[in-house]
């Protein structure tokens, strides 16, 4: 689902930062801690303007009822 997600970005002309767990010393831990603010499946966990929106079910709601692009649009992610 992280791919999937990463493409919806950038189609939708995003530069999401990225931030890959198995790659990072400290993934567990970080794993752990967006376990506890309520992402599960841990990734992919998807904060828009500093703010935690959810896994890829609710970035696919969003996206399916349009709210998304808005949600982009005022965080200052995306300028159409």
């Amino acid at each position: 689902m992280s791919h999937a997600i990463k493409r919806l970005f950038y189609e939708q002309g995003v530069g999401p930062a990225i931030y890959e767990l198995d790659e990072d010393t400290r993934g567990k831990e970080m794993e752990w801690a967006l376990m506890r603010l309520g992402c599960n499946p841990s990734v992919p966990a998807v904060f828009v303007g500093g703010k935690f929106v959810g896994s890829a079910n609710t970035v696919m709601t969003l996206h399916l009822n349009g709210s998304l692009k808005k949600m982009l649009r005022d965080a200052g992610a995306l300028w159409l």
